[in-house]
């Protein structure tokens, strides 16, 4: 119950709330304010333009957002402008309607920010074609909605200006509970009666969405110049906990083995229980700090697991000694991550805990090269030329939404009920996305939340007859409206729909909700249709490129092992962008096989082949992990030959599956990663070095899986 309450605040502590807060305010200000003045219509088109602006108003950088929301209110204009006067004659307007649907949808090229900026303009065209204005009202009309996007421009930048820290400890809060999830699915593969296989499909999913996150962290803190220049203590805090917070997520991703054989080999001796209650205990400390980290608060507690890592090492001690037969080498690695762990625990504690701002300072971050971790768009007007071809999946899509939206407008005029039939068009918009599986699963939830909203807002007309009563319940829901709108869709329509309802009722149009399913089932019902048919875009055509970029980066990963191994001095920079580049290539795969896997079954071509590949590329990830978490920490110089050898013949093996996949080797720098090292002099097999044949062993078998499976993939 307690945690289940925490929850709850943690949601009215998060961006997402916050987000619903300040859209709906933005929105309704103007609204509010000119009604006051007695110009309640001026208010209602002020509150449009806020609207099409606010859906630009995503999680990034301060900068990147004022730009966009410039460059938004720059086409908000133009659009309504233009959409004023070709409204005046229809087959006008369905040209209009299908060349800015065309060029809008390809600014998707240029990243999900400038594809907001697009979704703005046709927002605008949407909700201006059935605005009823004369040719002289048209340029007032276009101003004044282009006065509310300004206002809400204007009021977003203040409000950030007033907490900037804000937004980016929300996000690395989140990303902090994400990876207390990930750690008690870990610590599920520890428990006998768990299935790994399902076990592996819930990890992949949960990666994805700590990668999502990171990358989201990354955009606030690195990109911002205030947060990274500034060494004000908020900055330097997050920084110096998300670095932590990056550095944990691989050792967590360290513990990783053949949970198979450490079932058969120690399920007997209770060890792996003691594990798996570390791990779920560890996961309530991170759960512990992302509610501290959300909610700006300062806890007194200490998190102490020493007692449950001397109890875990004498239990592990005893299996040694015990039987001599089987190896512990394994465990005493596991208890080793563990240990880690636990200290990146106590110091992102020490860190929320210290009295003294100059110890925040002590740990030196000034020189990490924080732009080399973000990715930096390219807004070149020759991306927008080059994908002007069938080549292009955006090309397609645009053009799929060009023609859908022609059709969208024909059929609104000729079918649909009212005066209201550009929600036909508007749901086309919000609905139809570049992949087939989107596009699916967002009409689903569109179709189910109008539905169940709709009957929600006609309880609400009817029960509830008070103004100021379903005023509050308009406010309420809009928020709920915005701030589900990222964190769960099926929700925010939940909400959106009886708050439009209600807002329809008070403009005194009356009941307009079976319009709304109806427009809403037209236009869900051609978009489905035409994402089947018109250039369809399936993730079998686009998987073999996720499958090549994860093998060049795990074998990049393990080229800088390699070199550590070898004794060349590697930078902890290039380390982690490697490392980091693994992460980012994996997520993008998981995320490519899920939206596969909710596609029709006759479009799922090798659909067990590629979770397998999946299956194995997370296996693969976690041992050069757990090897690097040694490499890093403890050099292995002049390693057995023997080793060498396996690790030239995982790379080989790899680049292999990679020219397979029709994708270019990846060459690695030092001549003597690939050729062993002639230098290496003969010397006593430490057991560090065992450990690392088997783990190197390891890493070759599943290579060679990867080969096969990848081969069987292309055939």
């Amino acid at each position: 119950m307690k945690t289940d309450f925490r929850e709850i605040k943690s949601f009215f502590y998060s961006q997402y709330f916050s987000d619903g807060l300040r859209m709906s305010f933005g929105i309704l200000f103007p609204s509010l304010f000119l009604m006051q003045l007695n110009h309640f219509d001026v208010g209602i088109t002020m509150s449009l333009g806020a609207l099409c602006i606010c859906t630009i108003d995503a999680p990034g950088p301060l900068y990147h957002k004022r730009n966009a929301m410039a460059i938004g209110n720059l086409f908000l204009f133009v659009v309504a402008a233009i959409t004023g006067f070709a409204r005046l004659n229809v087959f006008t307007l369905g040209l209009e309607i299908t060349l800015f649907s065309f060029f809008f949808s390809m600014f998707i090229v240029y990243g999900n920010r400038a594809a907001s900026v697009g979704t703005c303009a046709l927002l605008a065209m949407i909700f201006m074609m059935d605005k009823a204005a004369k040719p002289d009202e048209v340029l007032p009309l276009s101003l004044t909605i282009l006065a509310g996007g300004i206002w809400y421009l204007l009021f977003s930048l203040i409000f950030f200006g007033i907490r900037p820290y804000r937004a980016a400890q929300q996000t690395l809060g989140e990303n902090i509970a994400d990876i207390a999830k990930f750690v008690r699915i870990k610590a599920d593969f520890y428990l006998s009666d768990t299935d790994i296989d399902e076990n592996y499909r819930k990890l992949v999913s949960q990666q994805i969405k700590v990668s999502q996150h990171q990358d989201a962290v990354r955009e606030l803190l690195f990109k911002t110049r205030v947060m990274v220049k500034e060494s004000t203590n908020p900055s330097r805090l997050m920084v110096l906990t998300f670095i932590d917070l990056v550095d944990m997520y691989e050792q967590i991703m360290a513990t990783h083995y053949d949970y198979g054989h450490i079932r058969e080999k120690f399920k007997a001796s209770g060890v792996l229980k003691q594990i798996a209650d570390l791990l779920q205990e560890m996961a309530d400390e991170l759960d512990n700090i992302a509610y501290m980290v959300l909610s700006n608060s300062r806890s007194k507690h200490k998190p102490d697991f020493n007692t449950g890592l001397e109890k875990l090492k004498i239990r592990i001690d005893e299996i040694g000694t015990n039987d001599q037969a089987t190896s512990n080498i394994a465990l005493k690695k596991i208890l080793i991550n563990l240990r880690d762990l636990n200290e990146r625990i106590k110091s992102i504690y020490g860190y929320y805990n210290s009295r003294s701002a100059e110890a925040l300072l002590e740990k030196n971050d000034d020189n990490y090269e924080y732009s080399k971790f973000v990715t930096h768009q390219d807004y070149a007007p020759h991306i927008f030329s080059d994908n002007l071809s069938f080549n292009s999946a955006t090309f397609k899509h645009a053009l799929r939404v060009a023609l859908v939206c022609l059709v969208g407008f024909v059929t609104a005029k000729f079918i649909a009920l009212g005066h209201h039939s550009y929600w036909v068009l508007l749901t086309i918009i919000v609905i139809l996305k570049p992949g087939f599986s989107l596009s699916k699963q967002r009409n689903y939830q569109r179709l189910i939340g109008t539905i169940a909203g709709g009957i929600i807002g006609i309880g609400v007309l009817m029960f509830i007859p008070d103004k100021d009563t379903q005023f509050i319940l308009l406010v309420i829901l809009m928020i709920g409206t915005y701030s589900f709108l990222r964190l769960n869709y099926v929700v925010s329509v939940i909400f959106m729909t009886p708050y439009v309802l209600i807002l329809f009722k008070f403009l005194g149009v009356g009941m307009v909700v079976k319009e709304r399913i109806i427009d809403t089932v037209i236009g869900s019902s051609i978009a489905f249709i035409a994402s089947y048919l018109i250039f369809p875009s399936w993730e079998f055509e686009q998987i073999q490129q996720n499958l090549r970029e994860v093998i060049n980066a795990n074998v990049s990963y393990l080229a800088k092992i390699a070199e550590s191994i070898l004794g060349k001095e590697v930078g902890s920079i290039e380390y982690k962008l490697a490392r980091k580049d693994v992460y980012v290539k994996s997520a993008n795969l998981s995320a490519a096989f899920e939206r596969m896997t909710s596609e029709p079954k006759s479009k799922q071509r090798k659909i067990k082949e590629v979770h397998k590949f999946v299956v194995l590329n997370h296996i693969l990830s976690s041992y050069i992990a757990t090897i690097a978490s040694s490499v890093t920490t403890r050099a292995l110089h002049k390693a057995p030959a023997e080793n060498l050898k396996l690790l030239k013949r995982s790379i080989a093996v790899l680049n292999d599956s990679c020219r397979k996949l029709d994708g270019d080797v990846v060459e690695v720098n030092s001549p003597k990663v690939l050729s062993g090292n002639p230098d290496v002099e003969p010397k006593a097999v430490s057991a560090d070095d065992l450990l690392l044949k088997e783990q190197l062993g390891f890493i070759n078998k599943i290579s060679t899986d990867i080969a096969r499976v990848t081969e069987s993939i292309v055939n």
